[in-house]
């Protein structure tokens, strides 16, 4: 599980996803070798402040995903709210207004299995702290399609419903905490 085939990473989170990611994300360096793409649940009539708050503690770029964008390494791509963000190439994003997945637009199913189509065994998937089932179906397509499914540790967990679901659709999924999670994935971007 070197990652050398890593092509892009995909992250789900939920309730206590901005301490989540304030320990992940910071990790990646400016020059990350990888795209990575974010689903957390945001209300649809609320602007999704994650992108400022990340961007001013990271060294990787940190924005939020446009349709048709061209998707590069280096770039973490948050999924805008009252928005699905779907993989379309290996080289671009779209957006979509389908309706809610799990009562969530954007869902992090929809997120994940459009990346493990496009991806394959090229793809790792992280399922982070939340409070309901979204991303346990998408991580189980993730592995399905050869891809890497990480969980984080339930037993820290600020909501453990999502972990556990992801860790039920997936047994083999490598269970870490929020520091090692950062490790591992600083790890497959870095130098390539």
């Amino acid at each position: 599980m070197s990652g050398g085939a890593s092509k892009a990473v995909v992250i789900g989170a939920s309730a206590g996803a901005v301490q989540a990611l304030q320990t992940i994300l910071p990790a990646l360096a400016a020059d990350y070798g990888l795209p990575v793409l974010v689903v957390v649940h945001v209300p649809p009539d609320r602007a999704n402040m994650l992108v400022p708050l990340l961007q001013a503690r990271c060294e990787i770029v940190v924005k939020e995903a446009e349709d048709k964008e061209a998707i590069i390494p280096g770039a973490v791509y948050f999924a805008p709210s009252d928005y699905h963000l779907l993989v379309e190439t290996e080289e671009s994003l779209a957006l979509s207004i389908d309706e809610a997945v799990n009562y969530s637009r954007p869902s992090i199913d929809v997120l994940f299995e459009s990346a493990a189509d496009t991806y394959g065994p090229g793809l790792v998937g992280v399922v982070l702290t939340g409070a309901n089932h979204d991303g346990a179906a998408g991580l189980k397509a993730i592995v399905a399609a050869g891809g890497l499914a990480v969980v984080e540790d339930p037993a820290g967990a600020y909501a453990t419903a999502m972990p556990l679901a992801a860790l039920e659709a997936c047994p083999s999924a490598m269970i870490m905490n929020l520091d090692a999670i950062a490790s591992y994935l600083s790890n497959l971007g870095a130098a390539r």
